[in-house]
């Protein structure tokens, strides 16, 4: 359950036109902007970090089907013209 000194009353510098689309967006969802904007940091804590190469890293790595990195390159970019 929430508490009211759970909650931070803030005031935010908004562009007129990010104002509109909120507007646009509580009259299309029925909620208020400060319900979206709470959903807004929701969302962006809940993001997974956007190191999307540390998180790809041995992916292949147990692929037996493709050989050397360096060539399956090159074999997949030959229709591209990159020499």
């Amino acid at each position: 359950m929430m508490r009211y000194h759970d909650i931070m009353r803030t005031i935010v510098d908004i562009p007129e036109e990010d104002i509109r689309w909120l507007d646009q967006k509580a009259a299309e969802t029925g909620k208020s902007r400060t319900a979206l904007v709470r959903e807004a940091v929701s969302f962006y804590r809940a993001e997974k970090p956007k190191d999307w190469i540390g998180r790809g890293r041995g992916y292949w790595k147990d692929r037996d089907d493709i050989g050397d990195g360096v060539d399956y390159q090159r074999r997949i970019r030959e229709d591209r013209g990159f020499d």
